[in-house]
């Protein structure tokens, strides 16, 4: 991920933009690829070109790939961009976001928004002029549900916000299908709802971890709201839904064995580790003993092996 190279200050203290011979252009450009967040977009491509091979039943046209992934790239960082204009005052006070480009002052807050707004216009237009105009619709409606939605309506106010809010994050997959079919299916409803399922449980245990900056700056994610055992408890439900359903690809035809091997077999070890953190969370373990943080890591793998299977099963069929 890129990081913009600034001086060590404790958090919430912003820094003040200088001249522009202050700023290095190069620490410039990073701070505006930082914007657009890229390890986030790592996640959704990995949810988009999977979905491409699974709709053409093979290798889709790889010129569409690539379209379609510069798309996706630019669409979310767009939102992100826009993302942290809207946040850039809690963003001051967390440690976590301490070194985003407002905070240190490397980008402005007008140069973020014309930078987010004009990725927002490139990206649909990108989208429907060398892909399709349904992907161009579901790529502008996932930017603005983020942006207004989560970031504006829900963040703030409510502990469900990235229970709804992560519905933007599940919007890759139908865009991928799109790009192929210029159609919907239940296929990809099927694998929007196991990212609509997977967030929660990907999410709270990062929040569990870093629950005092949140309180810091008055945002209700759950673990702010709750104990760690009503928010363990969550995870566990939303993690047996999220598997059951991944499962739903195979009886409807969709995938064969392979995609179904991989389905079961890290879903039972995402299950297991998401019934270690409840029973760590029942023992009254805090801290470190707690081990949120290993849910979250394999949450990131689990979903990446989820994809690959569903890139692969198409040739094993």
């Amino acid at each position: 991920m890129c990081v913009t190279a600034v001086e060590s200050r404790p958090a919430g203290v912003a820094l003040t933009p200088g001249p522009e011979g202050h700023r290095p252009f190069g620490a410039r450009v990073k701070a505006f690829v930082a914007l657009t967040k890229p390890r986030i977009i790592e996640l959704l491509l990995i949810t988009t070109v999977p979905v491409m091979f699974l709709a053409a039943q093979g290798v889709p046209d790889l010129w569409l790939v690539l379209t379609t992934t510069v798309g996706g790239y630019l669409s979310a960082g767009g939102a992100n961009a826009l993302n942290m204009y809207i946040d850039r005052d809690i963003d001051a006070l967390m440690d976590r976001t301490s070194q985003r480009p407002l905070v240190t002052g490397m980008v402005s807050p007008r140069e973020c928004l014309a930078f987010g707004i004009a990725l927002a216009v490139i990206s649909t237009v990108w989208f429907g002029l060398l892909v399709n105009w349904l992907s161009a619709a579901l790529s502008l409606g996932a930017l603005l549900f983020y942006v207004v939605v989560y970031t504006m309506l829900l963040k703030r106010r409510t502990s469900q916000n990235i229970v709804w809010g992560g519905i933007a994050g599940c919007m890759p997959v139908l865009i991928g299908w799109s790009a192929v079919t210029n159609s919907m299916s239940w296929a990809a409803v099927i694998l929007f709802a196991v990212i609509f399922f997977w967030t929660p449980p990907h999410y709270w245990p990062l929040s569990m971890k870093v629950k005092d900056d949140y309180a810091r700056v008055g945002v209700p994610m759950l673990p702010v709201v709750a104990s760690n055992r009503v928010v363990a408890r969550q995870i566990v439900l939303y993690s047996w839904v999220m598997v059951v359903v991944s499962l739903l690809l195979t009886p409807l035809g969709y995938t064969g064995w392979f995609y179904t091997v991989v389905a079961l077999l890290t879903g039972g070890f995402w299950l297991w580790e998401a019934h270690g953190l409840q029973n760590r969370a029942k023992a009254g373990m805090a801290g470190a003993k707690l081990k949120e943080m290993r849910l979250f890591h394999w949450s990131i793998t689990y979903v990446s092996l989820l994809f690959v299977a569903v890139a692969v099963d198409p040739f094993l069929r």
